[in-house]
């Protein structure tokens, strides 16, 4: 995997995974926790089906309605909070990353179906 793909993973994987651990008392990082926890068996069963392809984009529907939930969110919390800032930065790269899945799942059912590096 190509250096930059593993920092922009990272990077999810810090503020969707990671981050949640730290303001579990917000209701919003438990969402966050729980969709990151949801979609590791639709990303499992994609994989095991179409291998690692832009499929897999598929496995991140669920964050559209916690996209959603965020940015309803919002008002509760000033981007001069620790939880204010954090909730900026999962919506700003969870939606970057939607965007890259639809692109990838396009591309799959247009035929590009091989293994992504």
């Amino acid at each position: 995997m190509p250096p930059a793909v593993q920092a922009w993973l990272t990077l999810l994987l810090g503020v969707n995974l990671l981050a949640p651990l730290f303001l579990f008392e917000t209701l919003e990082a438990r969402m966050v926790l729980a969709t990151m926890l949801a979609s590791v068996l639709p990303l499992t069963w994609i994989t095991a089906a179409a291998g690692f392809s832009r499929l897999l984009g598929l496995g991140h529907i669920l964050w559209v309605p916690l996209v959603v939930f965020l940015w309803r969110a919002l008002p509760d919390y000033s981007a001069g909070t620790l939880v204010g800032v954090w909730l900026r930065a999962v919506i700003a790269l969870n939606t970057a990353s939607l965007v890259i899945d639809a692109i990838d799942v396009r591309r799959y059912v247009r035929g590009d179906r091989g293994e992504v590096a």
